[in-house]
């Protein structure tokens, strides 16, 4: 056995870019744990669970690196490894930058002429980046969740004193003229713009318009807070605004997890107003599911609807238990919203990608290892039936994520049905994954809605 551990003072790497260097460690045969992330107290916490000693003096801006590793020889692969993630991540393209990289969000923003910045940093740090960039006159993408909502009311109304547009806290998807932010599919253009309170959400909606040959001129995420009675739809307001006035676009469709009813009637009112037609995609009692949603949207654009989304189905599975629950495990909030209105008290399903779960360890859709433990111990429950799982491709999710699951769906000894999102386009091959998916022993809907009738049913 050999460990490592390192502080570096004064060293900052962005926190997406940092969970993707942990799980290139982590990938290296012979690793057993890796973190490199800042040394915030949340991160020195879970170096000590990992069984490394306190690092003396460390703070927030200084960058932490454990390793578990079996023996030395592995442990110098995976130093090798760190060093030239840590220089792909700080340069974009493993070269050596001469120039003196800025020392603030605003100053980048003035340097670049930018007018959107991406901000990924803790949740309890990011407003100071996202006032930042607002008062050097760039909208902002807030990636970072675990941002209080006070916050997030401030950064929206200084946006809209401004006349800029928040996308987020906890926005992971967004796509604006063609070019995806945070999790993205790759997706036809065309004539569909997106608001959307919802990540997954919006990428199934997209991913569904892409297969039916539809293609998206933006996606305006606006975090899943955006439609609740705290924050009153600011973002949604003005991401509606823009997308009217944007000549690319000739259909809105708003997607959310369930609204709060007044701020839902106030945003309906709002879109009664615009040239441009909306479709609303709203979770909840009595509302349509996402395909549904989607299927209106082809009919407005006078498009065909496919005869039947594409599925694919193994040739054998376990029997589901008599009587037993859908336990559901999904990365996607909004996937785990619509499965759950179709299932209702015949399912017992959780959101792994919300905030209690992501704090100080990489998304599901980036690292599955947490729905891994939580599969083998659903399947052990002699009251799960079915296991009912959703799987995200596209940039920056888990590159290959059949690898993953395949083995553990093969033992399970219970059904597995997968809701698989995913454009021809993404990186992972969404023929690929399905197949591989299929051939372990999962059914698998590009539809989430289908994943979740087809599981009740069992």
């Amino acid at each position: 056995m050999a460990r490592f551990l390192d502080l570096r003072r004064g060293v900052y790497r962005d926190s997406v870019q940092l969970l993707q260097v942990s799980q290139a460690l982590r990938g290296v045969p012979g690793v057993r744990a890796a973190l490199v992330a800042m040394a915030t107290e949340l991160n020195l916490d879970l170096a000590a669970g990992m069984g490394f000693p306190p690092a003396p003096g460390a703070t927030p801006n200084d960058l932490l690196v454990a390793i578990d590793a079996d023996g030395e020889p592995v442990l110098a692969t995976a130093l090798k490894a760190l060093e030239e993630e840590l220089r792909e991540a700080a340069t974009g393209s493993g070269g050596a930058s001469a120039e003196v990289a800025p020392r603030s969000t605003g100053a980048a923003v003035r340097r670049a002429s930018a007018d959107v910045v991406l901000v990924s940093t803790p949740g309890r740090y990011a407003v100071l980046d996202a006032l930042d960039a607002l008062e050097a006159g760039a909208s902002v993408l807030l990636f970072s969740d675990n941002v209080p909502v006070e916050q997030e009311v401030l950064l929206k109304e200084r946006a809209a004193e401004r006349g800029l547009l928040v996308m987020g806290p906890d926005c992971g998807t967004a796509v604006l003229g063609g070019v995806g932010l945070g999790f993205a599919n790759v997706v036809l253009p065309g004539p569909v713009g997106l608001v959307a309170a919802s990540g997954t959400g919006a990428q199934q909606v997209m991913c569904l318009l892409d297969m039916a040959g539809v293609g998206v001129s933006h996606c305006l995420g606006v975090g899943g807070r955006d439609l609740s009675a705290a924050v009153a739809g600011r973002s949604t307001l003005a991401a509606l605004d823009a997308l009217d006035a944007d000549p690319a676009t000739r259909l809105i469709v708003l997607v959310s997890k369930p609204p709060d009813p007044e701020v839902a009637a106030r945003v309906a009112g709002h879109a009664a107003t615009l040239g441009t037609p909306m479709i609303s995609a709203l979770l909840g009692p009595g509302q349509p599911d996402l395909t549904a949603a989607v299927e209106r949207a082809l009919g407005a654009l006078g498009q065909a609807v496919p005869a039947a989304w594409p599925s694919w189905h193994p040739e054998s599975s376990p029997a589901a238990r008599p009587g037993g629950l859908v336990h559901g495990l999904f990365a996607g909030g909004t996937l785990r919203d619509e499965a759950a209105a179709i299932i209702g008290d015949r399912g017992r399903l959780v959101d792994l990608g919300a905030d209690e779960y992501t704090r100080g360890r990489p998304h599901p859709m980036i690292d599955n290892m947490l729905r891994l433990e939580r599969m083998f111990a659903a399947a052990a429950d002699p009251s799960c039936g079915v296991l009912l799982l959703d799987v995200v491709l596209g940039y920056a999710a888990d590159p290959d994520p059949a690898a993953t699951f395949a083995p553990a769906i093969a033992h399970c000894g219970v059904p597995v049905v997968i809701s698989l999102t995913g454009t021809l386009g993404d990186p992972q091959g969404l023929h690929r994954q399905a197949e591989a998916l299929r051939d372990a022993g999962a059914t698998v809907f590009l539809s989430n809605a289908e994943a979740a009738r087809y599981a009740v049913r069992r």
